[in-house]
């Protein structure tokens, strides 16, 4: 006989959810604060952690519904609008801070915001104003 079952999150997936954004989470803190040395890829997280990039990704996006990226690049929109909102930095030098390249670094925050870098901050200078 069948019995109707619930998905559960496996401790092992829990695990590798909590040690994928613990590693994302100290590199974005490194990119903050100029410390890292390079910017990493899920690749480089999954050997972090002992797994494939795949199973990485799998799990990530099984247990969250997201995928590692958008986890990545959801975090560093925030610092993004952080650096830029709190210091007056070129957006170019804020993009290489962060090893962007400028043109790259502005197509990136437009398509999540809607607005250049920029804009951003101009509009939130006038919102402090």
């Amino acid at each position: 006989m069948k019995t109707a079952t619930t998905k559960t999150t496996s401790t092992r997936k829990q695990e590798i959810i909590d040690q994928y954004i613990t590693v994302l989470d100290e590199h974005i803190s490194e990119l903050k604060a100029g410390t890292a040395e390079t910017t990493l890829e899920i690749a480089d997280f999954a050997q972090m952690i002992h797994i494939s990039p795949r199973h990485l990704s799998n799990t990530v996006h099984e247990v969250l519904d997201v995928s590692p990226c958008s986890l990545y690049e959801e975090r560093l929109l925030a610092i993004s609008k952080d650096l830029i909102l709190a210091s007056n930095d070129s957006i170019a030098s804020i993009a290489r801070h962060l090893m962007y390249d400028p043109s790259n670094f502005s197509k990136f925050f437009k398509s999540y915001t809607g607005l250049t870098p920029k804009k951003f901050r101009e509009a939130h200078q006038k919102d402090l104003n």
